[in-house]
């Protein structure tokens, strides 16, 4: 779907808008790519949860599936061969396979088996004797029926300009819809063949390169015989078919030629023809930037279907229409999400979040006059619920695991807050190692996988980053308040207040722009605490301050206030030492009212100390005993009577 980043998502509902055009219309695209999948995955989703049920055991190699399709029938017709090994002995195993499904036979070595259908979606074969740990073995199942229309549709047959089209967007859980197979997210199936027989009148398409298309003896029927030799997870297979017009082009990456396919429907030919251009642009861009395209020694293409959006179906994503965004972001699945899918679906912005950061990439370098508006339209769409962590809590929601705010805009906007506190050599070598790790590569991957790599390329610890932003909800507002000391100096002081209680305290650089009729300088400030000082060297006299003027962090409603005197700049809080070993001494000045709160807490969030403070002319001095403290890290909040509130991390030895 509409992913920067990595695992064949079905793209956005972005109806062919194109990003230059205004800047909220990026935010927008993405918005609504991501509504609509949600919206389709809630109406049509089975009413039963998905449970893992196949045999977690089974390692499947190869698939060689035969289907028959008449677009005009909303059914399937087939037998899948697969090839295996397990890890364990065993004399039963079980595919994924929705009830509807009718199964004909199970052939075992030229052996009708015995099966049952326990009415849970699975298909559980009796083998008839013990396959061994290790050892290689095939089945085949022949089955037939309607297939179920779950998560964002599965298995669809409609038509378009009054010509039937049949095609599969199995993401999340809707692979078992119309195939057996191993459903969750485990198992990469080593390469398949896919032979799809259809009335000659139409074209089939599916995965990798075509092999063959061979009439029956009868001229009747037509079968479409596609290869893939790359690892594939279930969700990603496809087929689609209709009466598709074919066009082919092509891209040059180093030393290899790129063949990139369309199969589009005939009304809309011209239009996928003069747009592919910036498809091949964008091949080009995200090899030349992260690495080569995954699936260099086949293809790329594209294929039309009916669905409000796209799914980044492996080296072939469906889409609605060829518009630009849409198709940079389905693109960047085969990177994010196809290469390397998320381990679970709670990490699924590994693939979508990703996916729509490499889109915003390719479109900033196309239309570099929106950069700005565009990120700030991204924030606000972020920035408008108090809270929502990108982590999903709820994997059995379809709508949760594609929530468009939380799942694609946020998790985009983590990586652009990355690349900020990181730097974007650092960022980058992270990203190419993460996508070549030997564990990873054609593989599955979970978050702490990629916040290594970004610790191992940039040196510098990642914890409480993903902490506060992928587990924890929310965003900060700034408090800057200043003051000119001098010619070319001023003094900041910096706070902050955050929207959700999950996370006291956003450590994080901050760009602070100083700007006069004249001139204009931006500074960095390393922000690790609340009501923390800096000075800098800014070479002018300024007037204004604007926080985050290229719009890297999520925050909203910050505050820029300018001091003539240092000394007025209020809640000034002073901690040492730091770490602490038996006390801790907590210093406090310019703060108005009579008294003020102090609390500490842990890291789970429990009360530690709560205490009234007495306020002398603003100040105070408190010495608190932190001997019978666990090692660790605190939160030291201080709240005055006139409601303004700051915090300070603490560490104990």
């Amino acid at each position: 779907m509409i992913r920067f980043v990595a695992s064949l998502l079905f793209l956005t509902f972005f109806m062919r808008s194109v990003w230059a055009q205004s800047p909220e219309i990026l935010c927008k695209q993405v918005d609504d790519i991501a509504r609509a999948e949600m919206r389709q995955a809630q109406a049509k989703q089975n009413s039963a949860k998905f449970k893992k049920t196949a045999s977690s055991f089974m390692d499947i190699h190869y698939h060689r599936c035969v289907w028959q399709i008449d677009p005009a029938v909303s059914a399937i017709a087939g037998t899948v061969t697969s090839y295996f090994t397990l890890s364990q002995a065993a004399s039963t195993i079980v595919f994924d396979l929705t009830d509807n499904m009718l199964v004909d036979q199970v052939m075992y070595h030229g052996i009708a088996l015995t099966y049952t259908r326990p009415m849970n979606n699975t298909l559980q074969i009796n083998l008839g004797k013990t396959i061994l740990q290790n050892e290689s073995d095939s089945i085949s199942i022949t089955y037939h029926g309607v297939p179920n229309s779950s998560g964002f549709g599965s298995f669809v047959q409609t038509n378009h300009s009054g010509t039937p089209i049949v095609w599969t967007l199995s993401e999340p859980y809707g692979a078992r819809d119309w195939w057996p197979c191993n459903n969750a997210l485990e198992d990469k199936i080593d390469s398949i063949d896919v032979f799809i027989t259809t009335p000659k009148a139409y074209k089939a398409v599916s995965n990798g390169l075509r092999q063959s298309e061979l009439l029956s003896a009868d001229t009747l029927s037509l079968t479409t015989h596609w290869r893939h030799r790359y690892p594939i997870v279930s969700y990603l297979v496809c087929l689609a078919v209709t009466n598709y017009t074919e066009f082919n082009k092509s891209v040059q990456l180093g030393q290899r030629t790129l063949p990139m396919q369309t199969f589009c429907y005939p009304e809309s030919y011209a239009d996928f023809y003069a747009n592919s251009q910036s498809t091949l642009d964008a091949i080009a861009f995200y090899h030349f930037t992260f690495g080569d395209y995954p699936f260099i020694k086949e293809k790329y293409g594209h294929t039309q279907f009916s669905w409000g959006g796209g799914e980044e179906h492996q080296t072939n994503s469906f889409v609605i229409n060829p518009g630009e965004s849409l198709c940079a972001h389905e693109l960047a699945h085969q990177w994010f999400g196809d290469k390397i899918t998320c381990a679970s679906w709670k990490d699924i912005w590994l693939n979508e979040g990703f996916a729509t950061h490499l889109a915003s990439m390719f479109m900033e370098s196309r239309h570099p006059e929106n950069i700005y508006a565009n990120r700030k339209a991204e924030i606000g769409n972020i920035t408008s619920v108090l809270g929502g962590s990108v982590q999903v809590d709820d994997t059995t929601s379809v709508g949760r695991i594609f929530d468009s705010r939380l799942t694609y805009t946020k998790g985009s906007h983590l990586l652009y807050m990355l690349r900020f506190k990181l730097g974007d050599v650092p960022f980058l070598n992270g990203i190419r190692a993460y996508l070549n790790d030997p564990k990873l590569r054609y593989g599955f991957a979970r978050t702490n996988d990629l916040k290594k790599h970004l610790e191992d390329a940039s040196g510098v610890s990642l914890d409480s980053f993903f902490r506060q932003w992928f587990e924890g909800q929310g965003y900060p507002s700034y408090q800057v308040a200043w003051a000119q000391i001098g010619p070319d100096v001023v003094k900041i002081q910096l706070n902050q207040t955050t929207s959700h209680a999950s996370v006291p305290f956003f450590a994080l650089p901050v760009a602070l722009k100083f700007t006069n009729s004249l001139r204009d300088t931006t500074v960095v400030v390393d922000h690790q605490s609340n009501g923390a000082y800096f000075v800098r060297n800014i070479g002018f006299v300024a007037d204004s301050v604007f926080v985050d003027p290229e719009y890297w962090l999520i925050s909203k409603n910050n505050t820029v206030t300018k001091l003539a005197e240092l000394a007025l700049l209020p809640g000034a809080v002073n901690v040492y030492p730091s770490p602490c070993i038996n006390e801790l001494n907590v210093q406090l000045q310019s703060f108005t009212g009579n008294s003020l709160s102090l609390l500490l807490h842990n890291v789970l969030g429990q009360t530690m100390l709560h205490t009234t403070v007495p306020l002398y002319q603003g100040k105070a001095f408190l010495n608190i005993p932190v001997a019978q403290l666990s090692s660790g890290h605190y939160i030291l909040t201080v709240i005055a009577e006139d409601g303004f509130k700051t915090t300070q991390r603490v560490v104990k030895y």
